[in-house]
Protein backbone atom coordinates (compact mmCIF):
# COMPACT_ATOMS: atom_id res chain seq x y z
CA UNK A 1 0.00 0.00 0.00
CA UNK A 2 1.19 3.51 -0.84
CA UNK A 3 2.14 5.81 2.03
CA UNK A 4 0.15 9.05 2.09
CA UNK A 5 1.70 11.95 3.97
CA UNK A 6 -0.71 14.39 5.59
CA UNK A 7 0.17 17.98 6.45
CA UNK A 8 -2.23 20.24 8.32
CA UNK A 9 -2.12 23.74 6.90
CA UNK A 10 -3.47 25.93 9.73
CA UNK A 11 -6.33 28.10 8.59
CA UNK A 12 -6.12 26.63 5.08
CA UNK A 13 -6.91 22.91 5.17
CA UNK A 14 -5.04 19.65 4.79
CA UNK A 15 -2.50 18.58 2.16
CA UNK A 16 -2.13 14.91 1.27
CA UNK A 17 0.90 13.80 -0.78
CA UNK A 18 2.14 10.48 -2.12
CA UNK A 19 4.54 9.10 -4.71
CA UNK A 20 3.07 6.95 -7.47
CA UNK A 21 4.60 3.62 -8.45
CA UNK A 22 5.84 5.43 -11.55
CA UNK A 23 7.80 7.86 -9.36
CA UNK A 24 5.56 10.91 -9.75
CA UNK A 25 4.78 12.89 -6.60
CA UNK A 26 1.16 14.08 -6.42
CA UNK A 27 -0.96 15.76 -3.79
CA UNK A 28 -4.30 17.27 -2.93
CA UNK A 29 -4.97 20.32 -0.77
CA UNK A 30 -8.46 20.16 0.74
CA UNK A 31 -9.26 23.80 1.59
CA UNK A 32 -11.65 24.69 4.40
CA UNK A 33 -13.68 26.60 1.81
CA UNK A 34 -14.57 23.31 0.10
CA UNK A 35 -12.18 23.89 -2.82
CA UNK A 36 -9.48 21.37 -3.72
CA UNK A 37 -6.13 21.79 -5.43
CA UNK A 38 -4.80 18.74 -7.28
CA UNK A 39 -1.00 18.98 -7.48
CA UNK A 40 1.60 17.23 -9.63
CA UNK A 41 5.09 18.07 -8.42
CA UNK A 42 8.05 18.75 -10.69
CA UNK A 43 10.27 15.64 -11.01
CA UNK A 44 13.44 17.74 -10.86
CA UNK A 45 12.27 20.08 -8.08
CA UNK A 46 9.86 18.38 -5.67
CA UNK A 47 9.22 21.71 -3.93
CA UNK A 48 7.52 23.17 -7.00
CA UNK A 49 4.47 22.11 -8.96
CA UNK A 50 4.52 21.18 -12.62
CA UNK A 51 0.71 21.24 -12.60
CA UNK A 52 -1.94 22.57 -10.24
CA UNK A 53 -5.64 22.12 -10.95
CA UNK A 54 -8.27 23.91 -8.89
CA UNK A 55 -11.35 21.79 -8.32
CA UNK A 56 -14.68 22.67 -6.76
CA UNK A 57 -16.12 20.23 -4.24
CA UNK A 58 -18.35 18.86 -7.02
CA UNK A 59 -15.34 18.45 -9.35
CA UNK A 60 -13.42 16.60 -6.63
CA UNK A 61 -16.40 14.36 -5.90
CA UNK A 62 -16.77 13.51 -9.61
CA UNK A 63 -13.07 12.73 -9.98
CA UNK A 64 -13.17 10.61 -6.84
CA UNK A 65 -16.16 8.68 -8.19
CA UNK A 66 -14.34 8.10 -11.48
CA UNK A 67 -11.35 6.75 -9.56
CA UNK A 68 -13.63 4.56 -7.43
CA UNK A 69 -13.01 6.02 -4.00
CA UNK A 70 -16.08 7.91 -2.80
CA UNK A 71 -15.16 7.19 0.82
CA UNK A 72 -11.84 9.03 0.45
CA UNK A 73 -13.64 12.32 -0.22
CA UNK A 74 -15.86 11.80 2.81
CA UNK A 75 -12.82 11.08 5.00
CA UNK A 76 -11.11 14.26 3.81
CA UNK A 77 -14.21 16.34 4.57
CA UNK A 78 -14.39 14.91 8.11
CA UNK A 79 -10.69 15.60 8.77
CA UNK A 80 -10.84 19.27 7.80
CA UNK A 81 -10.28 21.61 10.72
CA UNK A 82 -10.67 25.34 11.16
CA UNK A 83 -8.44 27.47 13.32
CA UNK A 84 -11.02 29.01 15.69
CA UNK A 85 -13.42 29.38 12.77
CA UNK A 86 -10.86 31.18 10.62
CA UNK A 87 -10.43 30.14 7.00
CA UNK A 88 -7.69 31.38 4.68
CA UNK A 89 -7.87 30.77 0.93
CA UNK A 90 -6.38 31.99 -2.32
CA UNK A 91 -8.68 33.34 -5.05
CA UNK A 92 -7.00 33.45 -8.46
CA UNK A 93 -8.65 36.32 -10.37
CA UNK A 94 -9.54 35.15 -13.87
CA UNK A 95 -9.97 37.26 -17.01
CA UNK A 96 -13.66 37.87 -17.53
CA UNK A 97 -14.52 37.83 -13.82
CA UNK A 98 -16.55 40.95 -12.92
CA UNK A 99 -14.07 41.87 -10.16
CA UNK A 100 -11.14 42.18 -12.60
CA UNK A 101 -10.32 45.85 -13.04
CA UNK A 102 -12.29 46.96 -9.98
CA UNK A 103 -11.09 48.23 -6.62
CA UNK A 104 -11.61 46.24 -3.44
CA UNK A 105 -14.04 48.96 -2.33
CA UNK A 106 -16.07 48.72 -5.58
CA UNK A 107 -16.36 44.94 -5.24
CA UNK A 108 -17.50 45.25 -1.64
CA UNK A 109 -16.08 41.90 -0.50
CA UNK A 110 -15.91 42.85 3.18
CA UNK A 111 -19.33 44.51 3.32
CA UNK A 112 -21.09 41.76 1.35
CA UNK A 113 -19.38 38.63 2.74
CA UNK A 114 -17.53 39.62 5.94
CA UNK A 115 -14.28 38.41 4.34
CA UNK A 116 -11.10 40.48 4.17
CA UNK A 117 -8.59 40.55 1.34
CA UNK A 118 -5.38 40.51 3.39
CA UNK A 119 -2.88 40.33 0.52
CA UNK A 120 -2.68 40.20 -3.26
CA UNK A 121 -0.06 38.26 -5.18
CA UNK A 122 0.81 39.89 -8.49
CA UNK A 123 3.65 39.08 -10.86
CA UNK A 124 5.70 37.19 -8.28
CA UNK A 125 5.29 39.92 -5.64
CA UNK A 126 3.03 39.98 -2.59
CA UNK A 127 1.18 43.16 -1.72
CA UNK A 128 0.23 42.87 1.98
CA UNK A 129 -2.84 44.66 3.38
CA UNK A 130 -4.00 46.30 0.13
CA UNK A 131 -5.96 49.52 0.59
CA UNK A 132 -9.65 49.77 -0.35
CA UNK A 133 -8.78 51.62 -3.58
CA UNK A 134 -6.42 48.80 -4.69
CA UNK A 135 -7.52 47.47 -8.07
CA UNK A 136 -7.66 43.70 -8.66
CA UNK A 137 -6.44 42.58 -12.08
CA UNK A 138 -6.80 39.35 -14.03
CA UNK A 139 -3.85 37.16 -13.06
CA UNK A 140 -3.78 38.42 -9.47
CA UNK A 141 -4.35 36.04 -6.58
CA UNK A 142 -6.27 37.52 -3.66
CA UNK A 143 -5.54 36.06 -0.23
CA UNK A 144 -8.85 36.08 1.63
CA UNK A 145 -9.62 35.47 5.30
CA UNK A 146 -12.94 34.92 7.02
CA UNK A 147 -15.39 32.24 8.02
CA UNK A 148 -15.73 29.14 5.84
CA UNK A 149 -19.13 30.31 4.60
CA UNK A 150 -17.84 33.85 4.06
CA UNK A 151 -14.89 32.60 1.99
CA UNK A 152 -17.26 30.52 -0.15
CA UNK A 153 -19.49 33.59 -0.67
CA UNK A 154 -16.44 35.74 -1.51
CA UNK A 155 -15.41 33.29 -4.25
CA UNK A 156 -18.95 33.49 -5.66
CA UNK A 157 -18.88 37.30 -5.53
CA UNK A 158 -15.46 37.57 -7.16
CA UNK A 159 -16.31 35.23 -10.04
CA UNK A 160 -19.80 36.69 -10.48
CA UNK A 161 -21.77 33.58 -9.55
Amino acid sequence: MTTVNQTILPGVGIRHDFTTRGGDQVGVIAHHSGRYDFLVYDKHDPDSCALSLQLTADDAHTLTELLGGAQVAESIRHMQQSLSGLTIDWAPIQAGWPCAGKSIREIGVRARTGVSIVAVMRGGETIPAPEADFQLLAGDTAVIVGTQDGVRKAFELLRGA
